[in-house]
């Protein structure tokens, strides 16, 4: 009898379209940058028709306190695969000091993970009876994880960049209580980045990218590019970098919209198209975002009329 081990690697983090719009996911210094109270919401279901795809709902808080120099961030997040789901509460802070035209940012992170996975769920498929193989738990099994992460985020009026890594600690994330350690968390770097060009009085281009980095897989990157008419709509597109060797380095072609419905509310939407071996298995993924902007701490640099800060930007 011949026995086959195989080692697989994968990015564990769920991605986001509009990543723009969800920094405080990636780096814990995005907390109070912008200088106001603001609240966000996501959802987001991947590869749809596909199933057991991955689906995602984000409910995010940052705060700006004592004239921007301190930052308070909360993530809530519920991330579900086939029969697993994952719970995240993020606390951050960050303190910021004022560099040049913006602010120069510090964060650290905790956070606190909860697995589950219900191998009762009738989503369980097997080619015999579940119960006649031992190695499958009978029910719902479940896990808590602490970990700690840092970042560094830099902000003004028009540019941003920022480098993190939010969760450091590679916690052991099998179920068995075996001694044997089969699956880890691994640990996902993020460098980011933005600008906007002032092209004529009522466009701008905004050209933004994501690099995300974890070991022995390959480099994914968002490259997006968003045109900004009147100062209110926000059209983009973004081409994901990380396909398979086979099918080429773009795994999907994204479309974003978004509006500043009211002065202190906007509303998203983005649409990916599939490229790699997964296209002819789902009809692509959609993400929504709605994020509602408070009043503006004092010491910001934005102008009376922006009291209420703008939504969209940094």
């Amino acid at each position: 009898m011949a026995m086959t081990v195989i080692v697989s690697h994968a990015q564990q983090e769920q991605q986001y379209t509009q990543f723009m719009y969800n920094k405080l996911a990636y780096n814990p210094a995005y907390a109070g940058s912008m200088g106001l109270i603001s609240a966000t919401g996501i959802v987001r279901s991947q590869w749809l028709g596909l199933e057991g795809a991955p689906s995602t709902q984000v409910l995010s808080f940052d705060a700006s306190l004592y004239e921007r120099r301190i930052g308070m961030g909360l993530n809530l997040v519920r991330n579900s695969i086939g029969i697993s789901d994952r719970y995240d509460l993020d606390a951050a802070y960050a303190y910021h000091l004022p560099v040049g035209e913006g602010f120069l940012g510090f964060g650290i992170q905790g956070t606190a993970r909860y697995l589950q996975a219900n191998f009762a769920d009738n989503r369980l498929i097997a080619t015999q009876a579940i119960g006649t193989d031992a190695s499958i738990p009978a029910g719902m099994e479940t896990k808590l994880l602490p970990n700690f992460g840092f970042g560094i985020y830099y902000n003004d009026d028009r540019l941003y960049v920022g480098v993190s890594a939010p969760r450091l600690i590679e916690n052991n994330i099998d179920f068995s209580q075996e001694s044997a350690i089969i699956s880890r968390e691994v640990r996902h770097f993020y460098l980011m980045g933005g600008y906007r060009f002032k092209i004529r009085e009522s466009l701008e281009l905004n050209p933004q990218v994501l690099v995300k980095y974890a070991e022995n897989v390959p480099v994914d990157i968002d490259l997006n590019v968003s045109a900004i008419f009147s100062d209110r709509y926000v059209l983009g597109g973004t081409f994901r970098i990380g396909g398979s060797a086979g099918m080429g380095p773009v795994e999907s072609v994204d479309i974003l919209f978004s509006a500043q419905i009211m002065e202190n509310l906007i509303f998203g939407i983005s649409y990916d198209i599939t490229v790699s071996e997964l296209k002819s298995y789902n009809s692509g993924s959609i993400e929504g975002v709605v994020r509602y902007c408070f009043k503006a701490s004092e010491g910001g640099s934005r102008s009376e009329k922006e009291e209420y800060g703008n939504p969209r930007f940094f």
